[in-house]
């Protein structure tokens, strides 16, 4: 082997960057992020979903006049807590005819045969919008309803609401810690991945010095490149975030229905950003470090 070709594999070697590696790391590390998102988004619609189907019940007088309850039905849909869904009524009526078929359906037993009357009273179901679900704020909207003439009572299952509230804050707790921890880790292991892929180019980097390239134009390449493979990886990340979501949906019934396309969309854009943002300030980081050395330090 003559020295030409060992002065050209020297270059090859001096040049070389492991663009492989960096990508799959930044894609493994971004997808694990997004994962986490992906359960916090499916945690924060069940709890939603959880949160509209419990219901409020108000119970009429047996002696109202139809008149009187359609006053309170009216009344009940204008207030502010009362959620109105979609292609829905606002406030639905039950009478007890409709209350005693359900009940008889669901137990098996007829209570009119023993009893000889129905003691049940018309009433109608409402939902409150989630921002109304602390119990303070329940309690609020209870004595409201029962002060209009004709309401007999208001329930609601007080204690699922408070469990509903106590467990909701404990999870989002440690979910919030556990998401900065992540965070932190993927960003060590970003920065890492980063600065082992440099140190095979730091010769270059002094080599451009010593021709009297400025550290800007030294950067720029380094900076531009990184910002590019934290994009890729950022995409990889997604795909494969797509890719188990349609599984999972196939696999788990009715998964579909805690979707949340803008929430989806916002979480596939901060893999994007995230894996530019951590890739440019790891690489900034990096090529600074190794234009303050020493040449003995490079060794």
């Amino acid at each position: 082997m003559d020295v030409a070709e060992v002065k050209i594999r020297k270059k090859k070697k001096l040049g070389s960057y492991p663009y492989v590696s960096v990508v799959f790391s930044i894609t493994l590390a971004l997808f694990v992020i997004g994962l986490f998102g992906m359960l916090l988004i499916y945690a924060n619609k069940l709890t939603q979903v959880i949160q509209e189907n419990v219901e409020i019940q108000v119970f009429l007088n047996k002696t109202i006049s139809t008149s009187d309850r359609l006053k309170i039905q009216k009344t009940l849909a204008s207030k502010e807590y009362v959620d109105q869904p979609e292609g829905e009524e606002p406030v639905v009526f039950i009478s007890k005819e409709e209350a005693a078929t359900q009940f008889i359906e669901e137990t098996g037993e007829d209570f009119s045969q023993f009893l000889g009357e129905n003691p049940l009273r018309d009433a109608f179901v409402i939902h409150v919008k989630p921002e109304y679900y602390e119990p303070v704020e329940l309690s609020k909207i209870k004595l409201d309803i029962e002060r209009q003439n004709g309401v007999f009572e208001v329930a609601y299952v007080e204690s699922l609401i408070d469990a509903i509230n106590r467990n909701v804050t404990k999870i989002s707790l440690v979910l919030i810690g556990f998401a900065l921890l992540l965070v932190v880790i993927v960003a060590i292991l970003i920065n890492n991945t980063i600065r082992l892929a440099l140190f095979s180019q730091r010769f270059l980097i002094r080599s451009m010095q010593l021709v009297g390239a400025t550290a800007s134009f030294i950067q720029r390449p380094f900076l531009t490149r990184s910002l590019l493979h934290g994009v890729l990886g950022g995409i990889f990340a997604g795909g494969l975030l797509l890719a188990i979501m349609q599984y999972a949906q196939q696999q788990i019934e009715d998964l579909a229905q805690l979707q949340s396309i803008e929430e989806l969309i916002i979480l596939l854009a901060s893999l994007l950003i995230i894996g530019g943002v951590m890739g440019f300030i790891s690489t900034y980081r990096a090529v600074r470090k190794y234009l303050r050395m020493s040449l003995d330090q490079l060794y």
